[in-house]
Protein backbone atom coordinates (compact mmCIF):
# COMPACT_ATOMS: atom_id res chain seq x y z
CA UNK A 1 0.00 0.00 0.00
CA UNK A 2 1.44 3.17 -0.79
CA UNK A 3 -0.16 6.55 -0.08
CA UNK A 4 -1.05 8.78 -2.94
CA UNK A 5 0.71 12.01 -1.30
CA UNK A 6 3.82 9.26 -0.93
CA UNK A 7 6.72 10.55 -3.40
CA UNK A 8 8.87 7.16 -4.73
CA UNK A 9 11.63 8.35 -6.86
CA UNK A 10 12.97 5.98 -9.76
CA UNK A 11 14.84 2.80 -9.10
CA UNK A 12 13.70 2.28 -5.44
CA UNK A 13 12.95 -1.37 -4.85
CA UNK A 14 9.87 -2.04 -2.08
CA UNK A 15 8.98 -5.54 -0.63
CA UNK A 16 5.53 -7.08 -0.81
CA UNK A 17 2.95 -6.33 1.88
CA UNK A 18 5.07 -2.76 2.98
CA UNK A 19 3.28 -0.46 3.47
CA UNK A 20 4.08 3.67 2.67
CA UNK A 21 1.91 6.23 4.15
CA UNK A 22 1.37 9.74 3.72
CA UNK A 23 3.84 12.24 2.87
CA UNK A 24 6.80 9.49 2.99
CA UNK A 25 9.63 10.62 0.47
CA UNK A 26 11.70 7.94 -0.59
CA UNK A 27 15.02 8.47 -2.77
CA UNK A 28 16.61 7.08 -5.62
CA UNK A 29 18.30 3.47 -4.80
CA UNK A 30 16.50 2.70 -1.61
CA UNK A 31 15.47 -0.29 -0.84
CA UNK A 32 12.85 -1.63 1.48
CA UNK A 33 12.33 -5.58 2.54
CA UNK A 34 8.74 -7.03 2.81
CA UNK A 35 5.55 -6.60 5.43
CA UNK A 36 7.40 -3.21 6.41
CA UNK A 37 5.45 0.23 7.72
CA UNK A 38 6.75 3.57 7.00
CA UNK A 39 4.93 6.32 8.95
CA UNK A 40 3.99 9.63 7.67
CA UNK A 41 6.08 12.45 6.93
CA UNK A 42 9.05 10.06 7.23
CA UNK A 43 12.40 10.36 4.82
CA UNK A 44 14.09 8.13 3.93
CA UNK A 45 17.64 9.16 1.48
CA UNK A 46 18.99 7.62 -1.36
CA UNK A 47 20.50 4.15 -1.18
CA UNK A 48 19.37 3.56 2.12
CA UNK A 49 19.17 -0.31 2.93
CA UNK A 50 16.19 -1.68 5.14
CA UNK A 51 15.24 -5.24 5.75
CA UNK A 52 12.39 -6.91 6.11
CA UNK A 53 9.47 -6.92 8.87
CA UNK A 54 10.83 -3.07 9.97
CA UNK A 55 8.52 -0.35 11.54
CA UNK A 56 9.28 3.30 11.04
CA UNK A 57 7.23 5.41 12.60
CA UNK A 58 6.27 9.11 11.82
CA UNK A 59 8.72 12.06 10.91
CA UNK A 60 11.73 9.49 10.62
CA UNK A 61 14.90 11.28 9.08
CA UNK A 62 17.11 8.30 7.99
CA UNK A 63 19.69 9.55 6.08
CA UNK A 64 22.14 8.00 3.33
CA UNK A 65 24.57 5.10 3.99
CA UNK A 66 21.95 3.73 6.88
CA UNK A 67 21.52 0.18 7.02
CA UNK A 68 18.37 -1.22 9.17
CA UNK A 69 18.58 -5.08 9.32
CA UNK A 70 15.19 -6.73 9.75
CA UNK A 71 12.57 -6.80 12.47
CA UNK A 72 13.83 -3.00 13.74
CA UNK A 73 11.60 -0.42 15.40
CA UNK A 74 12.19 2.73 14.23
CA UNK A 75 10.38 5.46 16.82
CA UNK A 76 9.07 8.67 15.63
CA UNK A 77 10.83 12.17 15.49
CA UNK A 78 14.38 9.78 15.48
CA UNK A 79 16.84 11.39 12.97
CA UNK A 80 20.14 9.58 11.86
CA UNK A 81 23.28 11.60 11.20
CA UNK A 82 26.49 10.13 8.82
CA UNK A 83 28.66 13.58 8.63
CA UNK A 84 30.70 14.08 11.77
CA UNK A 85 31.78 17.90 10.96
CA UNK A 86 29.07 19.19 8.52
CA UNK A 87 29.73 22.30 6.94
CA UNK A 88 26.58 23.97 4.23
CA UNK A 89 29.32 25.87 2.26
CA UNK A 90 32.94 25.45 0.67
CA UNK A 91 35.77 27.30 3.13
CA UNK A 92 34.97 30.12 1.16
CA UNK A 93 31.57 30.61 1.32
CA UNK A 94 31.09 30.41 -2.35
CA UNK A 95 29.61 26.95 -3.28
CA UNK A 96 27.29 24.87 -1.82
CA UNK A 97 28.51 21.63 -0.83
CA UNK A 98 26.77 18.79 -2.49
CA UNK A 99 24.72 16.60 -0.80
CA UNK A 100 25.92 13.18 -2.41
CA UNK A 101 27.75 11.11 -0.28
CA UNK A 102 31.72 11.52 -0.17
CA UNK A 103 34.74 11.02 2.02
CA UNK A 104 32.86 12.54 4.99
CA UNK A 105 29.86 10.60 5.06
CA UNK A 106 30.07 7.44 7.56
CA UNK A 107 27.77 4.89 7.69
CA UNK A 108 25.66 3.22 9.95
CA UNK A 109 24.02 -0.31 10.98
CA UNK A 110 21.29 -0.85 12.93
CA UNK A 111 21.08 -4.63 13.28
CA UNK A 112 18.23 -7.37 13.65
CA UNK A 113 15.62 -6.90 15.97
CA UNK A 114 16.07 -3.85 17.66
CA UNK A 115 14.43 -0.54 19.07
CA UNK A 116 14.67 2.88 18.67
CA UNK A 117 12.67 5.04 21.10
CA UNK A 118 10.73 8.21 20.19
CA UNK A 119 12.39 10.93 19.33
CA UNK A 120 16.29 9.52 19.69
CA UNK A 121 19.73 11.05 17.93
CA UNK A 122 21.70 8.46 16.25
CA UNK A 123 25.72 9.61 15.46
CA UNK A 124 27.46 7.86 12.84
CA UNK A 125 30.16 5.55 12.34
CA UNK A 126 28.84 3.05 15.24
CA UNK A 127 26.48 0.15 15.54
CA UNK A 128 23.21 -0.70 17.29
CA UNK A 129 23.35 -4.34 18.04
CA UNK A 130 21.20 -7.11 17.84
CA UNK A 131 17.96 -6.91 19.67
CA UNK A 132 19.65 -4.10 21.54
CA UNK A 133 16.57 -1.05 22.80
CA UNK A 134 17.76 3.03 22.74
CA UNK A 135 15.44 4.73 25.41
CA UNK A 136 13.45 7.31 23.93
CA UNK A 137 15.52 10.53 23.61
CA UNK A 138 18.40 9.36 23.70
CA UNK A 139 21.59 10.64 21.87
CA UNK A 140 23.93 8.04 20.32
CA UNK A 141 27.13 8.26 20.00
CA UNK A 142 28.92 4.79 19.97
CA UNK A 143 28.26 1.07 19.70
CA UNK A 144 25.59 -0.22 21.35
CA UNK A 145 26.04 -3.86 22.31
CA UNK A 146 23.73 -6.71 21.56
CA UNK A 147 21.20 -6.83 23.86
CA UNK A 148 22.09 -3.78 25.40
CA UNK A 149 19.55 -0.93 27.22
CA UNK A 150 21.49 2.49 26.64
CA UNK A 151 19.62 5.97 27.88
CA UNK A 152 20.50 9.19 27.90
CA UNK A 153 22.56 12.04 26.12
CA UNK A 154 25.21 10.85 25.40
CA UNK A 155 23.24 7.33 25.76
CA UNK A 156 25.16 4.94 28.25
CA UNK A 157 24.28 0.92 28.96
CA UNK A 158 21.70 0.34 31.54
CA UNK A 159 21.41 -3.15 31.23
CA UNK A 160 20.23 -6.05 29.33
CA UNK A 161 16.61 -6.50 27.30
CA UNK A 162 15.36 -9.47 26.08
CA UNK A 163 14.30 -10.45 22.44
CA UNK A 164 10.80 -9.38 24.05
CA UNK A 165 11.77 -6.30 25.11
CA UNK A 166 11.82 -6.63 29.18
CA UNK A 167 14.77 -5.81 30.94
CA UNK A 168 16.32 -8.86 32.41
CA UNK A 169 19.32 -7.68 34.13
CA UNK A 170 20.73 -4.07 35.54
CA UNK A 171 24.42 -3.44 35.06
CA UNK A 172 26.04 -3.62 38.69
CA UNK A 173 29.31 -4.18 40.55
CA UNK A 174 28.94 -7.37 39.75
CA UNK A 175 27.67 -8.14 36.47
CA UNK A 176 28.08 -12.21 35.57
CA UNK A 177 25.73 -14.64 35.91
CA UNK A 178 22.88 -16.04 34.18
CA UNK A 179 19.50 -14.54 34.03
CA UNK A 180 16.11 -15.90 32.66
CA UNK A 181 12.82 -13.47 31.18
CA UNK A 182 8.95 -14.07 32.23
CA UNK A 183 8.81 -15.09 28.58
CA UNK A 184 11.19 -17.86 29.23
CA UNK A 185 14.35 -17.12 27.49
CA UNK A 186 17.51 -17.28 29.06
CA UNK A 187 21.25 -15.01 28.87
CA UNK A 188 24.22 -14.99 30.44
CA UNK A 189 26.04 -11.74 31.48
CA UNK A 190 29.72 -11.43 31.70
CA UNK A 191 31.12 -7.86 32.27
CA UNK A 192 28.87 -6.07 29.72
CA UNK A 193 29.31 -8.82 27.40
CA UNK A 194 25.36 -10.22 27.26
CA UNK A 195 25.25 -13.57 25.32
CA UNK A 196 21.71 -15.95 24.42
CA UNK A 197 21.64 -19.31 26.37
CA UNK A 198 20.45 -21.26 23.43
CA UNK A 199 18.07 -24.23 24.44
CA UNK A 200 19.46 -27.55 23.04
Amino acid sequence: MIHPTAIIEDDVTIGEGTSVWDNVHIRHGATLGEECIVGEKSYIAYDVKIGNRVKINAMVYICAAVTIEDGVMVSASTTFTNDRFPRATTPDLKNLRPSDPDEHTLPTLVREGATIGAGCTIGNDLTIGKWAMVGMGSLVTGDVPDFHLVLGSPARSVGAVCRCGQLVYRFGESDEGAVKCECGLGYTVKGKVVSEIIPG
